[in-house]
């Protein structure tokens, strides 16, 4: 029997992808392995009870859910849920209706041969405890009026059935879009940590794509149900008449078919989760084909084939799974339908036996051996449509699995209010950060201060934990140690929307969105979205303005190739012009700028630092470059080595310090000049700095030395 259900499998799949926050197997998207783990398979179930509970588990995992996808297609249209379960309710009387219309006709048609269709007849038509009779006519006008009725019955049948498909259609549409909002909604108010992690992007991708046909799949079921039923109760009752043992095998037949149906589809959902990270490597290999920000790449290095390979792999793996999935439960499932079958069958000679005894007419042969079968499909509609539900409720336990998430940085219960005026004064305290899942710190116990109204330069190489202290600053993340005060109060004690508004920032991988050079500035502050006075001045502090001048509409031209046949496709540096005025969109107390100026060409860069001392008076400014010849124009320089600070001071001091600054300046600066680099120096350069390096500040003794040096041209 299925063991434990969707939550016992689901803790197996997340324990088997998160070892210490890595998979146990690692994927890259390009050169990981193409194959993924067997998903465990349930364990059978073994004799009459396990599959009888097993049945049990399927009926009320479809059942539990119902309400909750009700609900969330209701709120999608009240009034096509109504219309659809109207015409549903309807469709189910019809086929009994049918059954009888069509042994009244059979046996007027008889009369009629018998007597040549000239007899006096009424047509008779028992209701319950009413009966309807027409006028008296002739048997010949008996067959008319019963084959006009049936038509009636075909064309109001068929109707209905084409109001059922619009209004699934319209409903289906409409749930599409809710369910797409509701992940972006709660996507919109999740953290940074969730998107930093892998797991995430599967259950984003399964909630996205498994989830949104299936909420009006699951409710078309349970109509489809009720439709059964009610066909089923008006049918049970002339199969029983004739015996209730036939009625007996036409109730149990259908039911190891459901067995089969139930555990397979469990298998199914399985090896869909199993095999998203598969379906995400494959995604993304599309991605680096078909899209134009990798086209130039791909074309250079001739990646083309190699990544068409990569992916030819991955989907046979993908394939093979499947195609022994569909085999094994097709196969299966024709082997338990062959009891069905053989079931219809028995049924069908039985009823034919009786007429030929002259215990029924021709009529009732044909109304029984309706019924028969009918009740058989009716129980077998029954059972699968509770196993699909349940399926589609294995599928839809992603998307309430995504729903139920929460942020983790929560505002606490009373929130303090930000200082007002703000002074911009930031100070760490023994602060440590490390990922989630991470081994190694990020950060480590670092502690300093950084005043109102300063500017400073974190500096360090790649992976010394610059844009994680940017991440911290924002709160983004919260420290995993120690704390970090604005104005002398604890981040964690403001509510964080409130704390973001007063922050300016751009970040090294600046989002290049695919809309109007307006709208893209517009963004870095929504509610001034039209503020066209607003965004002309964030363009100036951008250094954006002879760009946008240049563009042919403007402010109003759209910038990207993904929407726009007429549109402008900007350079990296353009872009992070553009990006820049965004972070100067909002009038913000402090600043953080990561990498501002990585694709900006030397007159670029310099003009963005004399407005960027200009713009920044009174407020507090850090940025993060990799640039010496930049960052020495900075009232400080904090410079970090595998998440700890080592040195910090002004540029005149760090080189008076001659420490790891001094000789990275120095090295850098060679690279202008071409002066020989001294050996000593390369060498510290490519070594990291030792933990004894850690938070030490200059000498009282260097740091005079150094203020006397920093008026010699040659120290700075």
């Amino acid at each position: 029997m299925i063991q434990g259900g969707p939550g016992h499998w689901g803790g197996g799949w997340r324990r088997f992808i998160r070892a210490d926050g890595d998979r146990e197997q690692s994927f890259s998207g390009l050169s990981g392995s193409v194959d993924v783990p067997e998903s465990p398979e349930p364990k059978a179930p073994k004799g009459l009870g396990e599959r009888w509970r097993e049945l049990v588990t399927s009926v009320r995992g479809g059942a539990a859910a119902f309400p909750r996808v009700l609900s969330l297609v209701w709120q999608a249209s009240a009034g096509a849920t109504v219309m659809l379960g109207v015409v549903t309710v309807l469709l189910g009387v019809l086929p009994a209706a049918t059954a009888y219309t069509a042994k009244l006709l059979i046996n007027a048609v008889l009369a009629g041969i018998n007597t040549h269709g000239s007899a006096a007849a009424h047509l008779v038509i028992p209701l319950g405890p009413f009966t309807m009779r027409s006028w008296t006519t002739t048997t010949t006008g008996v067959v008319v009026m019963l084959a006009v009725i049936q038509l009636a019955i075909f064309a109001l049948n068929s109707l209905l059935g084409t109001v059922r498909n619009i209004s699934q259609q319209l409903l289906q549409n409409e749930v599409q879009v809710r369910i797409q909002l509701m992940v972006m909604e709660r996507a919109a108010r999740l953290d940074l940590p969730f998107f930093e992690d892998s797991y995430s992007y599967d259950l984003l991708r399964r909630a996205q794509q498994d989830s949104t046909g299936r909420p009006v799949q699951m409710i078309s079921g349970a109509f489809g149900l009720l439709q059964t039923v009610i066909t089923f109760v008006t049918m049970i009752a002339l199969l029983l008449a004739v015996s209730p043992l036939l009625a007996v095998i036409a109730l149990l037949a259908p039911i190891p078919a459901f067995i089969a149906d139930t555990r397979y589809g469990w298998i199914g959902f399985m090896i869909s989760r199993w095999s998203s990270p598969i379906l995400r490597r494959m995604n993304y290999l599309v991605t680096l084909v078909t899209t134009d920000n990798n086209a130039k790449e791909v074309k250079l290095f001739e990646l083309g084939d190699y990544f068409v390979q990569r992916y030819r792999a991955l989907a046979e793996t993908y394939n093979s799974r499947q195609r022994r999935l569909i085999r094994s439960r097709y196969l299966v499932g024709f082997a338990w339908q062959s009891l069905t079958l053989i079931a219809g069958s028995v049924t069908y000679l039985y009823v034919a036996l009786l007429a030929i005894a002259g215990r029924l007419t021709i009529g009732d042969l044909t109304l029984y051996t309706t019924a028969a079968t009918s009740v058989q499909g009716s129980i077998q509609g029954i059972l699968g449509g509770f196993s699909s539900m349940y399926e589609h409720n294995l599928y839809l336990s992603n998307l309430f699995e995504l729903l139920a998430k929460d942020r983790t940085i929560l505002p606490p219960e009373k929130p303090v209010p930000l200082p007002r005026p703000l002074r911009g004064e930031l100070r760490f305290e023994h602060v440590s950060f490390r990922y989630p899942g991470a081994v190694a710190e990020a950060l480590h116990d670092d502690s300093f201060t950084i005043e109102a109204g300063e500017t400073i330069a974190i500096v360090g190489r790649n992976g010394a934990g610059k844009s994680t202290l940017i991440k911290l600053l924002c709160r983004l993340y919260d420290p995993t140690a120690g704390r970090i005060l604005l104005d002398g109060i604890d981040l964690r004690d403001f509510d964080p929307d409130e704390l973001r508004s007063v922050f300016g920032a751009m970040f090294q991988d600046y989002v290049t969105y695919q809309a109007t050079a307006a709208e893209n500035v517009g963004l870095g502050e929504v509610g001034q979205i039209e503020d066209r006075e607003a965004i002309n001045a964030a363009v100036v502090k951008g250094g954006a303005s002879e760009l946008v001048n240049g563009l042919p509409q403007g402010l109003d031209t759209p910038l990207g190739k993904w929407f726009e046949v007429k549109s402008s496709n900007l350079s990296g540096g353009e872009w992070q012009k553009i990006a820049l005025s965004r972070a100067f969109m909002r009038d913000a107390k402090i600043l953080f700028l990561d990498e501002p100026t990585s694709a900006l060409d030397a007159q670029a860069e310099f003009d963005l630092f004399q407005r960027l001392r200009r713009l920044s008076r009174g407020k507090t400014a850090v940025y993060i470059s990799h640039r010496f010849s930049t960052v020495r124009q900075a009232d400080r320089i904090l410079f970090f080595e595998q998440g700890r600070l080592v040195e910090e001071g002004t540029h005149g001091e760090l080189m008076k310090l001659d420490g790891r600054y001094a000789k990275l300046f120095r090295l850098q600066a060679a690279a202008y000049t071409g002066e020989p680099v001294d050996a000593a120096i390369a060498d510290v350069a490519a070594t990291p700095a030792s933990p004894g390096l850690r938070n030490q500040p200059p000498s009282a003794s260097n740091a005079a030395a150094a203020i006397a040096s920093a008026s010699m041209p040659n120290s700075r």
